[in-house]
């Protein structure tokens, strides 16, 4: 019998796929389960058409992900901290207090989205990378100044 697979199945395939199963494991464990349906002429017009709603709603996303990349490419972040001798930060800078001053500037974005390698401990400007979207990565131009 050949199936839709709702869901992804180790060893048989990922959702979408269009499978050839056994009739009673489809019967008694994959359909019951709703971890797939029969692939008649109907449920497969129907999925085609889900795939294609998923695919544009996948697509406005990623386009919402990039204005947003350039937008915060455009303006940099001002982050103002106290710093002692030779511009060393009492301290550091960290993904939380760049979310902070995003969040000033009227963007919400998750700090575990901000990719930081290590806390910044100096004043100066940096760049740091933020992570959208998984195709989209935004670079914000990080500005470390005396209070």
């Amino acid at each position: 019998m050949k199936v839709i697979l709702k869901e992804d199945i180790e060893n048989l395939g990922n959702m979408g796929d269009i499978v050839t199963v056994k009739d009673g494991y489809a019967r008694n464990y994959l359909i019951p389960k709703n971890l797939a349906v029969q692939a008649n002429a109907r449920n497969i017009k129907e999925f085609e058409h889900y795939k294609r709603v998923i695919a544009q709603k996948a697509n406005k996303i990623k386009n919402a992900a990039q204005i947003l990349a350039e937008k915060l490419s455009a303006k940099p972040v001002v982050i103002k901290v106290k710093a002692g001798e030779e511009d060393k930060l009492y301290g550091s800078v960290t993904n939380i207090d760049i979310e902070k001053a995003l969040r000033e500037m009227g963007h919400e974005i998750d700090r575990k989205k901000i990719l930081l390698q290590e806390p910044i401990k100096r004043l100066g400007e940096y760049t740091v990378k933020v992570k959208l979207h998984p195709e989209v990565t935004a670079e914000l131009n990080v500005q470390v100044e005396k209070e």
